[in-house]
Formats: structure tokens, sequence, C-alpha cells
């Protein structure tokens, strides 16, 4: 599988939903496979929040391949022999793309709490201006999980002629209460990091020692991407074997993962990148900037297909149907699926063999 990883250098200026204006900018982006001279076989891969650019294959020297390396490869259900697929890093986010540590032009300062506000429309807003830049003016197939999942629906309802099929998973069309409620919890655990020290911290500030604020954050949020039943059957009620059951702080396996993987994750993640993507989620309504989700929903022409799992307590698969039912009235084309889970949300990153046939299927229509 051919990979290329490049930056797309932007001086025009991006407008943004809140009225502001981020100018320049830069949004770093990935490709596999080969476009071909009609360049009729695009896929846009969305990420979801901690994700980058880098959703297939590996880097030199690296153990872990992209984050959805085991749909997206040669002879995989987005085969990267047939199709050309690009990831970007969302704007806002801290893998390359311009986000609240990139410098503040003119100056080399970063930005820190004076970068705007950014939405998924802005999201959105950007990749069209980096696929037109690439002479890319529709696309085959759009496809995301979660925030993701987010941004391939506003794809549909903002730019309707752009894609033939949207394939949104583990996502809403509105961020509810719960997700939001789980979200405070990082925000305020960052902001009261001392280190954190309102934004004004260094570049390289929590590379080694990474931000316990939002370490604590993620647990949370970790929380919320599985369910009791995935925790029971990772877990179990093991305890560390060499912490002792009468010690205060002694630990069961399931609070060491939570310190481990957290920990280890605050030191890679800028904080205020997760502050600033959060507040996207956050204030995710497909609704926004039309009289209705009705008169939002009305707007799409692409095949929309939905893929919910039963076992997510993030975004319940009673959002997707309310979604679907709305297309169905509408005789809008749509086809929706929940999938038989107890993992808990992530299960769009880890059970692909319950879904993968799914895309494979969509695609070779």
């Amino acid at each position: 599988m051919k990979i290329t990883t490049k930056v797309a250098h932007f001086t025009s200026p991006l407008y943004l939903e809140s009225g502001r204006i981020l100018e320049p900018y830069d949004i770093k982006y990935e490709t596999y496979g080969t476009l071909n001279k009609a360049k009729d076989n695009v896929i846009l891969i969305c990420h979801a929040l901690s994700g980058s650019h880098h959703a297939a294959g590996y880097y030199e020297g690296e153990r872990k391949p992209g984050w959805w390396d085991g749909l997206i490869g040669d002879g995989k259900a987005i085969d990267t022999t047939k199709y050309f697929v690009i990831c970007t890093n969302t704007i806002g986010s801290c893998f390359g793309s311009t986000g609240p540590m990139s410098s503040n032009y003119p100056s080399n300062e970063p930005y820190r709490l004076k970068f705007p506000v950014v939405t998924i429309k802005d999201m959105v807003k950007a990749q069209m201006h980096l696929l037109s830049s690439l002479g890319i003016y529709g696309v085959h197939s759009i496809i995301g999980g979660s925030m993701g999942g987010m941004q391939a629906l506003q794809f549909a309802v903002d730019y309707p002629n752009f894609a033939k099929n949207i394939i949104a998973m583990a996502t809403t069309y509105a961020t509810q209460p719960w997700a939001i409620a789980f979200n405070k919890v990082a925000v305020e655990a960052i902001r009261r990091d001392p280190r954190f020290n309102n934004g004004n911290y260094a570049k390289d500030e929590f590379k080694e020692l990474g931000c316990d604020g939002l370490a604590i954050g993620r647990i949370a949020g970790h929380i919320s991407y599985l369910s009791p039943d995935s925790m029971g059957d990772k877990f179990g009620r093991r305890y560390v074997s060499n912490d002792g059951l009468f010690e205060l702080f002694g630990r069961y396996e399931v609070e060491r993962y939570m310190e481990y993987n957290t920990g280890n994750f605050s030191k890679i993640f800028d904080p205020l990148s997760y502050l600033y993507i959060v507040k996207a989620i956050n204030t995710f309504n497909l609704s926004r900037g039309y009289e209705s989700l009705y008169d939002a929903v009305l707007r799409i022409k692409a095949n929309i297909h939905l893929i919910s799992f039963s076992g997510d307590l993030l975004f319940l698969p009673r959002e997707m149907e309310h979604l679907a039912k709305m297309l169905d009235r509408n005789s809008q084309s749509y086809t929706y699926h929940e999938i038989d889970s107890n993992y808990g949300h992530d299960a769009f990153l880890v059970e692909l063999d319950k879904f993968k046939s799914i895309v494979s299927e969509v695609l070779s229509r």
C-alpha cells in the first residue's frame, strides 16, 4: 500500500462559524493508494477526537499501525488497490494541522487561548479547501466514526452534491447532555491542573511527565468509550498482584489500566487541543444554520449508511435510529444497521469484523 504524508499550507482566510477568521493555516493529511485519472475513486476518512491523519499502515520504526488499519489497505474493506483514500488531521488538533499551539502569525508565539473556537462545520470546510486544492471536487464516499461520523453527516448536509455515499458510525445528529457531562470532567480537570497555567505552558511542557488534568479527564472519557460488559470481560475483579488488598491505594487491574493508558495519552496529546476539540464535539448540532433538523436532513442527496452499536453508552443507538426514521419518512436513500455489541462506544475502532462487510458492500455498489 502506497502511503504519502503531506502538509498543505493555505494563505487564504478560513471563515469560521463563529465569525472569526483563521489565516494562514495548515492541514496535515495522509493518502493511501493511487488517484485515478477521472479522480472519481476518492474516499475521505474522518477521524475521532483523539485520532489523526495516520489512519492506516506503519511508519518506519512504528510498532502500532494507523488507528483504522484493520479496515484500510490492499484487499481490505476499504481497498487501496481500488480507491484513493485521504485522511486529514482536523484543524484544532495537535498532529500537524493548525491548532492552539501553532504560531499566531505574524508572531512566533502560539495562539494558546487566542485560538478561535472551531466547530465540526469548520473542520469540514477546511477539508473542502484541501480537496479543492488537490483538484478533487467530488468523492466516492466519506466514512467516519464518533466525531468522524459527525463530520461525515455535516458533509452530507452542507455539501449535498459532494459525496455519493456517507457512512457514519457510532455518532449522533446532536451531542446530548450525557456526552457533554462526561466531557465536562476532562475540561475541568485540565483547567484546574496548576501546570496547565491557564494555557500558558511551554510547547514541550508535558512530553515527559504528561498533564495530570488531561490524564484524569481521559479516565472519564475512557469509561464512556467502554461498557460494563467489556470492562467485566477484560478485567473482572482481578487485583494487581503486588498491591496489598488493604493498602489504601492498592489497585484493581482496571485501575492500573486506566492509569497507564491515560497517563501515556497525556504525554502525546496537547491539553489545549483536547479542550478545543471537546468544544467542537459539544457544540455539534446538525440542524444549526437551518430551520430545523428536518430541513437540514432534507438537503441530503448522498446515500446515507448509518451504523450504531447496541452497547454504545456515549452516542446511543436511538440517536442514529432517529436519523434513520427521518430519512425514511423523507424517502431518502439510506440504510441503518444496529450492530450487536457489548464492547461500548469504541466498538467502531475494535470490532471491525462485525461491520466491515457492510462497508465493503456499500463501496462496491
